[in-house]
């Protein structure tokens, strides 16, 4: 009767495991292995990428190889660092863009969040320009890593991986970039251009050359999330109002709505809910797939000069754009519940230094 008993109730567990599957209710972790690309320093949806992307680790949901910056502002670095040390992952290798590159710090012209965090939170990189390069960095990631198991997710410029793209055999690995990438890499996420405009207004647009190389040679499949997709999807507000303190995640969203707030010329930056979510959801779909969130289409995304973009639609193309599906509040949710989880493996308690005051957040005013 007992062996019945345990066995009716395997095959019972069988049936609901099968079930929930077909059902897209219950999904089995498949750890993704990701490379994160970023700009992080003109706008702050950058944090809550790193900051997801760092929450979907602290769930087992993906394993993050390395960070880079496509950008020579010499916080971009640190930031990316402060964020991996206080989710516990400091020894995340974060490499930089060499040579000819773009600087761009943040639009804030009183308080700048970029400049704040570095003074307040521990960071073992201290300027940009000390970071390794971040081409070797990712070259050696990649050829450390199985054949087609590696997506790289993109939020900033496509400098380092044009130049990734471009690079020759080296003491790292005897493949040329684009075999490298095609052996490695299994696909690129790409928060890049905006479908309804038909242009882009950072990413491409301030290296033009890079994203037309990126876009025409990539060797594997492209998701595309353009701007449309993020831009009414508003977070930051609900990560704000948490209690926790010592947050740099909160600290950089608290510290940017204050100066956009007060920003009555270029008023869209910040609107209820917080700030638009471009980075968030490339990095939502690199880790979870499109799942309901989101429809594909495939095609061709072609770059033109001044980053004006065409989107042709091709059964056989290499490109895949995000399509609406989800309510952009549903996804609000999702992606600001992973902003505000709560490290899992918090290594540093993000107390400033004694010599240092706390933060002022919301009592502080700007001086007439």
């Amino acid at each position: 009767m007992m062996k019945r008993l345990i066995l009716l109730i395997f095959f019972a567990g069988i049936l609901l495991y099968i079930s929930l599957a077909k059902k897209n209710v219950w999904h089995p972790i498949e750890k993704v292995s990701v490379i994160f690309d970023t700009d992080m320093g003109p706008d702050y949806d950058d944090v809550g990428a790193l900051a997801a992307l760092n929450a979907f680790a602290d769930n087992g949901e993906v394993e993050i190889l390395a960070c880079g910056s496509s950008n020579q502002y010499e916080k971009s670095v640190p930031l990316i660092d402060i964020i991996n040390t206080y989710y516990g992952r400091p020894n995340i290798p974060i490499g930089s863009v060499k040579g000819r590159a773009g600087a761009f710090g943040p639009w804030h012209k009183v308080r700048k969040w970029t400049e704040e965090l570095p003074l307040h939170y521990q960071h073992t990189i201290s300027a940009t320009s000390k970071a390794p390069d971040a081409v070797s960095v990712y070259r050696k990631v990649l050829s450390n890593q199985p054949d087609s198991s590696v997506t790289i997710v993109t939020v900033g410029f496509l400098t380092n991986l044009n130049i990734l793209l471009k690079s020759t055999p080296d003491q790292i690995s005897p493949l040329t970039g684009v075999e490298l990438v095609q052996k490695k890499v299994k696909q690129l996420v790409s928060m890049a251009g905006d479908f309804k405009e038909g242009k882009d207004a950072c990413n491409i647009l301030l290296d033009v050359q890079s994203g037309k190389y990126v876009f025409e040679n990539w060797p594997t499949k492209i998701i595309i999330s353009g701007g449309e997709i993020g831009r009414s999807i508003r977070t930051g507000d609900r990560l704000v109002k948490t209690k926790t303190k010592n947050n740099p995640v909160k600290d950089a969203y608290e510290i940017a709505f204050i100066e956009d707030r007060l920003d009555t010329v270029s008023n869209y930056k910040y609107r209820k809910g917080g700030r638009s979510s471009y980075d968030q959801t490339a990095v939502l779909v690199a880790v979870r797939g499109v799942r309901n969130y989101f429809d594909l289409e495939r095609g061709t995304m072609v770059v033109k000069d001044r980053a004006v973009i065409d989107w042709i639609p091709n059964e056989n193309g290499n490109h895949y754009r995000l399509i609406d599906k989800m309510p952009k509040r549903d996804l609000a949710v999702i992606i600001e519940d992973l902003m505000i989880q709560k490290p899992a493996k918090l290594k540093y308690s993000g107390d400033p230094p004694t010599n240092r005051k706390p933060m002022l957040l919301q009592k502080e005013k700007h001086p007439n």
